[in-house]
């Protein structure tokens, strides 16, 4: 059956010459490069189900308190290096680092991921100290630099063994010299986000972030690289840099996603991010937005029952409606909830009415679950590994998936012989759905827009290719013999992808772009997806 999928591909993805002809505005078409999805676009394109993985590279106090001597002094990383420096010295101090690294997220805590929770992606924040000796000069790291000398091969032995089990990875660059926020999770304790104001700081977070392109261009499983979390609100000159930054990394590779922070501002992303993915900026890395949701921290939600807390759920990411369809035109926008949990404030869990704690967690946990798939192209937990798991609660993405309040996409759920079927029912329906989405197309437009010349002949082509796009996506894991079918989940920026890759951009593009999309609709419903 996969063979025949595959043979379906090839035909599709090797068209006729109408790819190439002239349109009725005197513009020719570009030669079309488009080729079936590999393994690599559908872990960079794919929805993103999973979590953060923890406090590994960046510790947290909250977090993982065995990492810290007893004497530290502060609650961060450089806390933690400089209280077991001063303790045991700095070679047992590196042993200690290299065994929390190597060791800290085991084998099986994977396989759970992979096999219970259904992961197909997580979030692995590191610290630009985390890149080596060489990046720690001039810094507040300086001194315990020789610490961190094997910390950049224990992150790509980490990300390996997530390949392995199918689970994509996100690099998150979470701390940058002198702090794109003032939190401990920066890597210090001052209290205070310096970057911003400073050109040297921000010139060693552009060497660490391209460092970082170059170091994992070639290598497999990396969904992206995230250049800064929790950028602070307002920062100065945070889209300059965001600029600048692109500019270079795609010097090194234009293909991989960059993510970015929304800096607590998510309507200003969305609308710098849909400028930057237009078809004429295509040869830059696709900008992905990272927003972070919570409702445990401000004054206000404090004042909020549980109950009107989940119902807010549903209005969050509302600057992204209206902003799919047309790519073309409009450009591009995907963002994922880099980061969100099950947390509410005690002063909102001592308004239930007597409902149980558990209950309303997971109603909060499922509301969410639910709103992130249907509008976002990923979420990540926070968090999975901390040193208190078994009493995590509402933090803990284990404690959340046992009680049920964390629901995964269905279709990571399916069977090997399940995905199989799946694929084969839709085959079935290929042709008579391609049949009627033609038919329909055609009578619209040449009904209400009689004047035009279209040529429809490339909505046709856009379906096919669409179908094929969705059907690869959902049978790549069961071809690596791992349960579940993924779904396009960068979908708008896919589409950018295809329609560059199509050479299709002039004036009848449009019509393409309309039949790739429902192309894919029509596979994911055929599929029953």
């Amino acid at each position: 059956m996969l063979a025949k999928a595959k043979s379906a591909f090839e035909h599709t993805f090797h068209p006729r010459s109408k790819d190439q002809v002239a349109t009725h505005d005197g513009t020719h078409d570009a030669p079309s490069t488009i080729k079936p999805p590999t393994p690599t676009d559908v872990v960079r394109y794919r929805y993103h189900h999973g979590t953060n993985l923890g406090s590994i590279f960046v510790q947290e106090m909250w977090l993982t308190g065995s990492m810290f001597a007893p004497d530290s002094t502060g609650i961060s990383e450089l806390a933690a290096v400089q209280g077991w420096i001063k303790c045991e010295g700095i070679d047992k101090t590196r042993a200690r680092f290299d065994k929390h690294w190597q060791e800290y997220v085991s084998d099986a805590d994977l396989d759970w991921l992979r096999d219970v929770a259904h992961c197909n992606s997580v979030r692995l924040p590191i610290g630009y100290f985390t890149l080596g000796p060489d990046f720690c000069r001039d810094t507040p790291f300086s001194a315990v630099a020789d610490v961190y000398k094997n910390a950049w091969s224990a992150v790509k032995a980490l990300v390996n063994r997530c390949h392995n089990r199918g689970i994509g990875v996100l690099v998150d660059l979470h701390g940058l010299p002198s702090g794109a926020n003032g939190g401990d999770h920066s890597g210090t304790d001052s209290g205070v986000a310096q970057l911003w104001t400073s050109q040297p700081d921000k010139s060693l977070a552009t060497r660490c972030v391209c460092y970082i392109f170059h170091e994992l261009r070639c290598v497999d499983g990396i969904l992206g690289v995230q250049i800064v979390n929790e950028a602070e609100a307002n920062a100065s000159g945070l889209y300059e840099w965001y600029s600048s930054v692109l500019a270079e990394v795609s010097k090194v590779d234009s293909t991989m996603p960059i993510y970015i922070s929304d800096a607590w501002n998510f309507g200003q992303a969305v609308t710098w991010v849909q400028q930057k993915n237009r078809v004429q900026e295509y040869r830059k890395n696709p900008v992905v937005i990272d927003t972070h949701l919570y409702w445990c921290f401000s004054d206000d939600d404090k004042r909020k029952t549980p109950e009107q807390i989940t119902a807010e759920v549903g209005t969050r990411l509302i600057e992204l409606n209206g902003k799919s369809w047309s790519v073309l035109d409009r450009g591009a926008v995907n963002a994922v909830v880099g980061e969100y949990s099950c947390v509410l404030a005690d002063e909102s869990w001592n308004q239930s009415g007597g409902v149980s704690k558990d209950e309303l967690a997971q109603k909060f946990g499922i509301a969410q679950s639910t709103h992130y798939q249907r509008n976002a192209a990923g979420s990540f937990f926070w968090t999975y590994r901390m040193d208190w798991m078994d009493y995590s609660g509402e933090w803990g993405f284990k404690q959340m998936n046992i009680q049920q309040a964390i629901k995964p996409p269905i279709s990571l759920t399916f069977s090997i012989v399940e995905v199989q079927s799946r694929i084969a029912k839709a085959q079935g329906q290929r042709d008579d759905r391609r049949g009627q989405a033609y038919a329909s197309h055609c009578q619209y437009w040449d009904t209400n827009d009689p004047s035009e010349k279209n040529e429809h002949w490339r909505f046709q082509l856009g379906w096919d290719i669409g179908f094929s796009d969705a059907m690869s996506f959902f049978s790549m894991r069961s071809q690596c013999n791992l349960q579940g079918g993924d779904k396009i989940g960068l979908l708008e920026l896919w589409i950018l992808k295809r329609l560059e890759e199509s050479g299709q951009v002039g004036q009848y593009g449009w019509e393409f772009e309309t039949g790739l999309r429902q192309g894919i609709t029509g596979f994911v419903e055929a599929a029953g997806v």
